[in-house]
């Protein structure tokens, strides 16, 4: 269970609707998922674009910028899967928490 304040969920919430399209996914990780958080843990989270392919670099910097902008008392770390090395994704798959699915956008949603 990903532990952040339900306010500072809220923000973050907020920040992703306004900010990634639908078809992005928002997965969290790291130690405010799997319980090794403190109050000054950062909070992981990880974007996972269409297919799996690279984001667009000024959407990632925007979200970026919008978060650290924001009142959020933590910092959030933000990776695009698709730029992780391989190596890293087994570590994300054994434990993540789903913030956000993916929405496929198809001609009868559009």
């Amino acid at each position: 269970m990903l532990t952040l304040r339900p306010k500072d969920f809220a923000v973050v919430h907020e920040l992703i609707a306004r900010h990634l399209p639908p078809a992005v996914a928002v997965w969290a990780y790291g130690s405010r998922v799997n319980g090794n958080n403190h109050e000054g843990s950062d909070l992981d989270l990880v974007l996972r674009g269409p297919d799996l392919t690279a984001l667009p670099v000024g959407l990632l910097s925007r979200f970026r910028e919008a978060l650290t902008d924001s009142n959020l008392p933590i910092f959030v770390d933000v990776h695009d899967w698709a730029l992780l090395p391989a190596s890293f994704h087994p570590r994300i798959l054994n434990r993540y928490e789903v913030v956000r699915p993916s929405v496929a956008i198809t001609a009868a949603t559009a």
